[in-house]
This record gives C-alpha cells, structure tokens and sequence, in this order.
C-alpha cells in the first residue's frame, strides 16, 4: 500500500471564482426584452470508488473535488483519519467525473462490511434498524469547550460575504467557513450542496493540516443533524449556523458538548447548545 499523500489546497481561500464553478447564461423576461447575461452555478455528477469499489455519486459543485472527497470520507465515517487516504485521483471534464481514492486496508475492510449488510437487512421486517444505526450513529462526546467571544461574532454575516466569492458571482450555493483559536477566518468553501460545503471545508482543513482546536464552524445554511455529525467527527467543538437549527439537532448537540449558536438577521446570537442553566 502506498504512503499517505495529501495534495494541499492551493490556496487557503478562494478569493476567485474557482474554474468551472459558474457559466454564463442568458436569459429575457417574459415580455421578450432584449436577452441579459446572468452567471450561474454549474454541478457535475461526481461518482467516488474506493480501492476500485463504486460508493456514491454525489452531485457537486465542479470545484475542490479533492477537498469534498477527503470531507465526505471523513464526515460519512468511511476513513476514521485523514491519514487513511492515501491518494486522491480526480478524472473527467464537463457533466461527469470519477474520483479514484485509494483508502487503508482496515477502513477498506469496514466499508465492505457495510456493504455486505446491505442487502440482507434491505429484504428482512427489520430493515429500517440498520439506517436509523446510520442516520443516529454512537458517536463519542465532544471535550466541552467554552463558548467563543461575543466579539467574535459581531456583523458575521457581513464579514463573511467577502468569503463567498461563489454566491456573490451566481447566488444559489452555500459556504461553510474555519474560525481559528483567534477568531480569524482561516477557510471557506462553497457549494450548491449545503453538506457538501461542510464536506470540502473539513478536507480543506485536514489537508491544509490547521488545528480545530479552539476553533469555529460557520454555515450558512440551515443546520440539521447531518451538519451536527460532520462537525463532531472533525473535531471541532462550535458550530455557527445562519440558519435556524432543527429540534433533533439541538438536542444532539447538547447531548455531546457541541456548542450551537444561530445569528438571526436581525437579533443576537442565540445559543442553543450548552443548554440553558446547564
């Protein structure tokens, strides 16, 4: 088996529009007016093998694929570590692309396990037990963590747009960005997918070799059990959402010291995780 090899981003935040992300379209209105060029959000279908094996086909925004590989084997669970991957291989142009990922003999061996349950469980009365296993995974409880400063968080969402180089292009993407121990914005990705945003951002700090200690996750998206699993496995102990959380996902985040905090547009911050009076 090879060595582990992690490209790194070249560069810590896109401060273009990556390549491909976004096209040209043109467009009238319905009174048949002269026709306007707009920019707009570009997908690819993105199927992801490991060791040879189909996994998934996820539809993606067609940038930092590397990074959305390494955070989607990190956040789904396949890899447990960065360091179980040892090679990432993107192929394709235009509507379709492969993502060839050369992963550990154990996290190999796990992920077919999985698989070899699949169908079994999928003809049974008890079908539904493995996915809610899925879907509500024992995971280990974060060390809790104070809260980041009130400071840290003032105008946010103004602060973040100049992140945004996507959404300010061609709107209809989230970003998912990295606050350091300082409260600098360290990271930011973009993506027509809200998990997928989350996903590039935790490969883009893994490969880029940060510290999430003391550090904050902001998403612009709204926040939903998924988000709050992707967040705890990567080990980062604050999650920042603009959107309002789901009950489910307050719930959890209390249950396992991750802090939950959501900037409404127009009130202050309002923390959802430490549980009130706890």
């Amino acid at each position: 088996m090879n060595a582990p090899h992690h490209p790194v981003p070249s560069a810590v935040s896109n401060t273009t529009v990556p390549e491909g992300a976004s096209g040209s379209y043109c467009f009238q209105s319905l009174d048949l007016t002269q026709p306007e060029t707009v920019e707009l959000a570009e997908e690819c279908a993105l199927a992801i093998a490991y060791n040879g094996i189909s996994q998934a086909v996820m539809m993606v925004s067609p940038a930092d694929l590397e990074d959305f590989v390494m955070g989607f084997s990190l956040g789904s669970g396949i890899v447990e570590q960065a360091e179980d991957i040892y090679d990432i291989q993107i192929s394709g142009t235009g509507e379709g692309r492969q993502a060839e990922v050369e992963i550990a003999s154990r996290a190999f061996w796990k992920l077919k396990e999985q698989r070899r349950q699949l169908p079994g469980n999928a003809s049974c009365g008890l079908c539904g037990v493995e996915a809610l296993e899925q879907a509500l995974p024992q995971l280990p409880s974060l060390t809790a963590a104070p809260l980041p400063p009130a400071h840290w968080l003032d105008n946010l969402r103004q602060r973040i747009s100049e992140f945004q180089v996507l959404g300010q292009s061609c709107g209809a993407v989230h970003a998912a960005l990295f606050m350091d121990a300082k409260g600098q914005i360290r990271l930011s990705r973009e993506d027509i997918g809200r998990h997928n945003a989350l996903d590039k951002l935790i490969g883009a700090i893994n490969r880029s070799g940060l510290d999430v200690a003391g550090g904050v996750a902001v998403v612009t998206s709204r926040c939903s059990l998924e988000l709050i699993h992707k967040v705890q496995r990567a080990g980062i102990t604050t999650l920042v959402s603009l959107s309002a959380p789901t009950g489910l996902a307050t719930r959890w985040a209390q249950r396992h010291n991750l802090n939950l905090i959501h900037i409404p547009h127009r009130s202050p911050p309002r923390v959802y995780s430490p549980k009130a009076g706890s």
